[in-house]
């Protein structure tokens, strides 16, 4: 929940010059809701999309302030993070509210960013595996291997959070591996190869090099250096 509308602009003016160059990677930018149209129009032409940070699972109806996935497709918007840890946290999100939103969003053609991750006493209490099985699999009910075909699972570490902590390369790796052995369990071999995992936890320019090294993490989400655009472009651009 940051930046206002001219904030947004003078955001994407700085940032999109600073990734022109880069066709490693897909880019995408999370903003509010209220600015999704905004953004969507000034990434026109450029090699950077956007996202929903969130959205409701239902097409239409009586749930005030919320955001279907025919809005977002209706707005140009191509992708919708799910199931935040934030928004389990402190929205009441739970593992079967992001199945409905996983089958809602590749219904209408998104590509769906699901989130999961261990609180620190999960960690602590040496249930990290049991955790992330779990939110996977739940996740996962009742999607075939085909409607998966665009699911991209971010790993995020809650206590690594806004914390300044990051797990070490060793811990996200390990991670990666329960989450795509997971995705085999239920969707097959192939669908868990293909499958992006990302890492989420306190990722910022001095330290994505050595995340983006390790075999099973596929990209980043990124919270508190995407704010910044110089900052965030490092990190898209790491490595060049």
């Amino acid at each position: 929940m940051y930046k206002t509308s001219a904030e947004v602009s003078a955001f994407t003016s700085a940032f999109l010059p600073l990734v022109a160059g880069n066709t490693r990677d897909e880019i995408v930018l999370a903003p509010p809701a209220v600015y999704l149209a905004q953004l969507h129009a000034e990434l026109k032409g450029s090699n950077v999309s956007a996202s929903a940070q969130t959205m409701d699972s239902h097409k239409e109806g009586a749930f005030t302030g919320e955001t279907s996935p025919a809005m977002l497709v209706d707005m140009g918007v191509k992708y919708a993070v799910i199931g935040h840890s934030e928004r389990r946290q402190y929205f009441g999100e739970t593992d079967e509210t992001v199945n409905a939103k996983l089958k809602a969003a590749i219904a209408f053609g998104l590509v769906p960013i699901v989130c999961v991750g261990e609180l620190l006493a999960e960690r602590e209490a040496g249930k990290t595996t049991e955790v992330l099985r779990r939110q996977v699999s739940v996740a996962l009910a009742n999607v075939s291997a085909a409607e998966a075909a665009t699911l991209v699972i971010a790993y995020e570490p809650v206590w690594a959070i806004g914390t300044g902590k990051t797990a070490t390369p060793e811990i996200a790796e390990d991670a990666h591996k329960v989450i795509r052995t997971e995705i085999a369990t239920a969707l097959g071999v192939g669908v868990a190869e293909a499958t992006r995992i990302l890492y989420g936890g306190s990722v910022k320019p001095d330290n994505v090099t050595t995340l983006m090294a390790c075999a099973n993490i596929d990209g980043a989400l990124v919270g508190g250096a995407s704010l910044d655009p110089v900052s965030f472009s490092k990190v898209v651009n790491y490595g060049a």
